[in-house]
């Protein structure tokens, strides 16, 4: 009896302990870009007159356990599940599959360094300071329509004799053409290099020529972002807002403290991120009143907003800009977006 009692505890504890196919995340610290991060600005600006900020433009993080970081036992994914502060997902709606910590973390590295430029460049644009832009071709699938015509490195200069300034030009050009043959332009080893291409049509039903884009932008003074061991893509927005702060005279917060989350696009549109109901719960740890959610994330606002925190919902830069000087303000924000079950 003695011996096969100890057996069963033996048993369940190592049940409880064995790793499981899940991800926890979890409320993890929030950066005020207008701050420092061991002892460095966040922000520091090069070649351009800067104004000292106060208040807060806080990003916010999720501390991720499982997949690629290291496994979950069944005991922590219960206990997680059971935690209203932290989420439960199946792995593989979190990570491919197969996916390194290696690789993991240097496609997190890679994300964080696009949304910085694009911050910088959507904080720009805002502020109506000029910058050159292209697009170059990072790379070409191999059942691209493209294949043999167009280059990874090249960069596109015209669809149809019209100047390619962003992607929405090439999108509206194929969409207009319904399939037809397309000239584009690209420069390629200092030339002007033409290629007919006819685009290929996806599922959706949509045209594309096949190939992955990749900005390319030449500001006229630099702009360093600093912040360790945080990666991803969604502080775009909120280090756009503390680049327009930094940027411009005043205080854009009016010394009130906002937080928020959403990738950037170089035209200033602000897309959905994972993890945004343990942000929210980060945010109002850290003394955020107000934040600021992309509204492509509504559906996992709603019923998990914390407290005494107030969530506005945007769209582009120009909405979040807004709903952060209304605050400043001093003004009733009650009127802002709001996310709604509908």
């Amino acid at each position: 009896m003695l011996v096969s009692g100890l057996l069963a505890v033996a048993l369940g504890i190592t049940a409880v302990s064995l790793p499981v196919p899940y991800v926890v995340e979890s409320p993890g610290p929030t950066f005020n870009t207008l701050g420092d991060d061991k002892g460095k600005p966040v922000i520091t600006v090069t070649g351009h007159e800067t104004y000292p900020a106060k208040g807060d433009l806080d990003l916010t993080t999720v501390y991720v356990d499982g997949g690629p970081n290291g496994p979950v036992s069944i005991f922590e994914a219960f206990s997680a599940w059971l935690d209203g502060n932290k989420a439960v997902y199946p792995e593989e709606m979190i990570f491919p599959k197969g996916v390194t910590k290696e690789q993991s973390q240097q496609e997190s590295a890679v994300a964080m360094e696009t949304s910085q430029e694009n911050a910088v460049a959507a904080a720009l644009k805002d502020l109506k300071i000029p910058f050159e832009q292209k697009m170059e071709i990072a790379s070409l699938p191999e059942d691209s329509a493209s294949n043999g015509k167009l280059r990874a490195g090249d960069v596109l200069v015209s669809i149809n004799d019209k100047p390619i300034t962003d992607l929405g030009v090439v999108q509206s050009e194929l969409a207009a053409g319904n399939g037809t043959p397309v000239t584009v332009v690209v420069e390629r080893g200092g030339s002007r290099v033409p290629a007919t291409i006819t685009p290929a049509r996806t599922s959706a039903g949509r045209y594309i020529l096949g190939v992955i884009l990749q900005y390319k932008f030449t500001f006229p003074f630099d702009v360093k972002i600093s912040l360790d061991k945080v990666g991803g893509p969604s502080a775009g927005m909120m280090f756009a807002l503390g680049i327009i702060d930094t940027l411009t005279p005043g205080d854009l917060t009016g010394g009130k403290h906002i937080a928020g989350t959403g990738t950037i696009t170089p035209d200033g549109a602000v897309g959905p991120i994972g993890g945004i109901a343990q942000k929210m719960r980060g945010a109002r740890a850290g003394g955020a009143t107000l934040f600021l959610a992309p509204a492509a994330n509504c559906a996992d606002v709603v019923g998990h907003i914390p407290d005494g925190l107030q969530v506005v919902r945007v769209e582009s830069l120009a909405e979040a800009r807004k709903a952060v000087e209304l605050a400043a303000s001093g003004a009733d924000t009650s009127g802002l977006p709001v996310c709604t079950s509908n």
